[in-house]
């Protein structure tokens, strides 16, 4: 936990502008904002102009003084806002000049720690703050919005409280075994038990879309040299990104280009042509080339249909271990010197697609494949979602399993309400009602610092 010491931070971005933001936050902020300015600090939530002194009395700059006395703040605390010039070294001198006075330099995410501390917001909304600040589609930051707004909190609240009001039947019906009905066989624990698993399965699948729409999907292209990689992710990147000659060997190190397909993000990878060479740099180009391919999410297999190829044979030698349908997608590119039209088909069990990445036919349906395989349907209603949150899901998901086996098979009432209390534990987690203090340091770690 972080220490109870009035913090500051530059809230801006560093650079020049306009206005830079320092914030205050804690028990001493007023007393601070008061020495800095040397004047009485404005009413609660109006804006003061006031100058802003340095330890010889000198002014440093000039701006807008806003106070939001506790609880009624950002932090819960009390907290200052001090509007002055965007210039880096103007910024860091009234900085400093605040630490002089008494306050602490913040750490990353400490003002939205202390936020979730006082109840200002849980857990996921505190991580909403830095995914709508780290949103890359317009999508994202509404999703992100939601999440801040309360939107994925309130479903996992509403399955916690089917979860509780579950425990309190099981727990009944341990506590007074000596009524003459048997509660755990009378078929409402069960029916209750099974209405809050499919409530949880709900809930993860709007999680999973919010998970694409914040982590994106990672997708490598792969092929020989001279397929027409480089000249696909220029057509799917809509950009002339990478280079494109009928050179072999032209791409000898990847190449990331994060863009946005049917509002699904995506970092699409560029990789040097897989053949045996006994040239050192596109060795270690394929090399490079080989190791993307093991971390993608998924692997666009371009291959030159004018060859009459087996691209699975490339497959087999370079990454066997790799070939999976649900991460191997072909793409037999240059359709339009052979004739053969645009479509989609399957081969050998795997997704196969015809375009010509030059001319961009198929590209479209390419992209909607794409989204198709990555599972994605945004709807209006889609919440921001992080890995952390579907591994919580799944091991709620898992003990609810192990209580209904415990009920089922085993009649062993303890047993089933052991089983729902890890479930509730695990689910609690995604807000914050459960949470270790080093999850919570790695999760305000990762913000903003004057976030």
């Amino acid at each position: 936990m972080y220490n109870r010491s009035t913090i500051a931070a530059i809230a801006t971005p560093p650079g020049r502008g306009g206005v830079g933001v320092i914030r205050l936050s804690g028990s001493k902020a007023y007393a601070i904002a008061a020495a800095l300015t040397k004047k009485d600090l404005p009413k609660a939530r109006y804006a003061g102009f006031r100058q802003f002194y340095d330890a010889a009395n000198e002014v440093m700059d000039e701006g807008l003084v806003i106070c939001f006395p506790n609880p009624h703040s950002f932090t819960g605390e009390d907290v200052v806002e001090l509007q002055g010039h965007g210039g880096p070294v103007i910024q860091n001198a009234l900085l400093a000049r605040l630490l002089e006075l008494g306050a602490t330099a913040a750490k990353a995410g400490e003002f939205s720690m202390r936020a979730f501390e006082n109840g200002k917001l849980d857990l996921v909304q505190a991580e909403a703050i830095a995914d709508l600040i780290d949103a890359t589609s317009q999508a994202a930051a509404r999703s992100a919005l939601r999440s801040l707004q309360g939107a994925f909190s309130t479903k996992v609240n509403t399955v916690l409280e089917q979860l509780i009001h579950l425990r309190l039947h099981v727990e009944a019906a341990i506590d007074f075994p000596e009524e003459e009905i048997d509660f755990l066989a009378d078929g409402k624990i069960l029916n209750l038990l099974d209405e809050v698993a499919a409530s949880v399965t709900a809930v993860q699948q709007s999680a999973r879309q919010g998970q694409l729409l914040r982590e994106g999907l990672q997708v490598v292209i792969a092929g020989k040299p001279n397929a027409g990689k480089s000249s696909l992710l220029n057509a799917l990147a809509g950009i002339e990104r990478a280079i494109v000659t009928d050179i072999a060997g032209t791409t000898r190190d990847v190449l990331h280009e994060k863009i946005t397909l049917n509002g699904l993000p995506i970092t699409l990878t560029d990789t040097a042509g897989l053949r045996e060479t006994g040239d050192i740099v596109e060795q270690e180009g394929i090399r490079r080339a080989i190791k993307e391919i093991e971390q993608a999410d998924l692997l666009l297999l371009v291959y030159d249909l004018s060859q009459n190829e087996d691209p699975l044979q490339l497959a087999q030698h370079y990454f066997a271990e790799h070939i999976e349908p649900k991460r191997l997608m072909l793409i037999g590119n240059k359709c339009d010197l052979t004739g053969v039209q645009a479509a989609i088909s399957d081969f050998k069990g795997f997704r196969h697609i015809t375009v010509s990445a030059k001319q961009e036919t198929g590209v479209q349906s390419l992209i909607e494949a794409i989204t198709a395989h990555a599972g994605f349907q945004p709807e209006e209603d889609t919440f921001i979602a992080r890995t952390r949150h579907l591994d919580a899901m799944k091991r709620t998901q898992q003990y609810l399993a192990e209580a209904r086996e415990q009920l089922v098979v085993y009649h062993a009432g303890e047993l089933v309400a052991e089983s729902l209390r890890l479930a509730q534990n695990a689910l609690g987690e995604i807000t914050g009602d459960f949470s270790a203090d080093d999850l919570l340091g790695k999760i305000f770690g990762s913000f903003c610092i004057g976030k």
